[in-house]
């Protein structure tokens, strides 16, 4: 290798672990000697505890790809096993543990968008319950000897439901060993996953050198927020979903706090840190507009995951909708198939009725009314017949009466 073929590769080394890394143990230096020596074994753990990866998930996903284009053994490991225990991460109650039906189903789209990402013929997919299934009982107690009560009462989450009269159940207990024991069945080199998974990742490492002798590595990555400044939660409804639509993920994104877009684009694009920090100082110092920035992240997030015209259809349709003025900033969705039998259509009438609380709409006869009289608009168009068959595609904007609008997002 020379001089700066060698630089290159140490300067790529230098990236992966400095960039969207919260810390690295027990050290980065380490890691750097080890990567240099040989290929390293690596996983990520991900419990499908729901159907749909959102881009806080892409933060350790796009970590292990790095280590992939560096010609390191990566594993995506998921946890049909510990699923059904409940990982209490970050929880200040316990979770309701999943069914395997509902863990098949949940993983049922995982590779498809994981491919996004990652490229599936360079990466082996394993599953936990394949090994943790087999423990005996004798086993299990033979891993819940190396650590004790007091050890594992240590994490915050704990302490917290402790001090409030809360309970903490023993399954919550067993769940770091079992992760733990993943990488003992696995011998990986290095565990990679975001902060909230410390404990449980110093637990695979402890137990790693009892069982193999072996030094284990791990790499956190940054939480990501919400589009407002939340924990990104199914709950809060701030998540931007790789199974987003382009034209959603796009308006997603635009709804941005200011002060997460520098974030964003640290952690979720590969845009090159010099221009990020020197975005940072215009922000700060008012010299652009933000908006000028978060449209471009939009643009650069919609392009990766659905193809730069999409992204290019998707700033469009902000700039007629939202900029121009046509359509409110903001506009509330709503969920469906929007279809009857008949050739995938559906009438204005009924299309209306199925919307009939976004849109504030009293009863069909009112509905019937306003559209007869021009009031109802789909996509700019106005429509004057109730029983006009139309088709819908995804991303429409429905206008009735001059203030009440609602988009449209196809059901999966």
């Amino acid at each position: 290798m020379n001089k700066i073929s060698k630089a290159c590769f140490l300067a790529k080394i230098e990236e992966v672990l400095t960039r969207g890394v919260g810390q690295i143990l027990p050290g980065k230096e380490d890691l750097g000697q080890l990567m240099q020596k040989q290929k390293i074994r690596l996983y990520l753990g991900i419990d499908p505890t729901s159907p749909e990866i959102h881009l806080g998930h892409t933060i350790p996903l796009r970590k292990l790809k790095q280590f992939q284009d560096l010609g390191h053994e990566v594993i995506l490991l998921i946890g049909t096993f510990t699923a059904r225990i409940g990982d209490p991460s970050e929880r200040d109650k316990k979770r309701k543990p999943l069914t395997p039906k509902q863990i098949e189903k949940n993983m049922a789209t995982y590779k498809k968008q994981a491919s996004k990402i990652l490229d599936f013929s360079k990466v082996k997919i394993k599953y936990n319950g394949d090994w943790l299934e087999k423990l005996t009982f004798a086993d299990l107690i033979k891993l819940a000897s190396h650590f004790t009560v007091h050890q594992l009462l240590e994490r915050d989450m704990f302490q917290e439901r402790i001090k409030r009269g809360g309970e903490v159940w023993l399954n919550e207990f067993m769940y770091p060993i079992m992760q733990g024991y993943d990488s003992v069945a696995m011998n990986v080199d290095l565990e990679v996953g975001s902060t909230d998974q410390t404990f449980n990742m110093l637990v695979g490492r402890k137990l790693q050198k009892i069982y193999n002798n072996k030094e284990k590595f791990v790499l956190t990555t940054p939480m990501l927020v919400g589009v407002d400044g939340r924990k990104m939660s199914k709950i809060y409804g701030n998540t931007v979903n790789l199974t987003d639509a382009p034209r959603e993920m796009y308006f997603k994104l635009m709804y941005l706090r200011d002060e997460l877009i520098i974030e964003y684009f640290n952690l979720c694009t590969d845009v090159e840190i010099e221009l990020i920090m020197q975005m940072a100082k215009d922000i700060k110092t008012s010299k652009i507009n933000p908006m000028n920035f978060k449209k471009q992240l939009a643009y650069e997030i919609v392009k990766m995951y659905h193809g730069e015209k999409s992204a290019k259809n998707a700033e469009k349709s902000f700039e007629k909708e939202v900029q121009r003025g046509e359509y409110p900033g903001y506009i509330p969705t709503a969920t469906g198939s929007f279809s009857t039998k008949k050739g995938n259509k559906i009438s204005v009438i009924d299309l209306l009725l199925e919307v009939a609380d976004n849109l504030e709409i009293p009863s069909k006869s009112e509905a019937k009314r306003i559209i007869i009289q021009g009031g109802v608009g789909i996509d700019g168009k106005r429509y004057k017949n109730p029983y006009e068959q139309i088709q819908i595609k995804g991303g429409e904007v429905v206008r009735y009466g001059k203030k009440n609008y609602v988009r449209l997002v196809l059901s999966k």
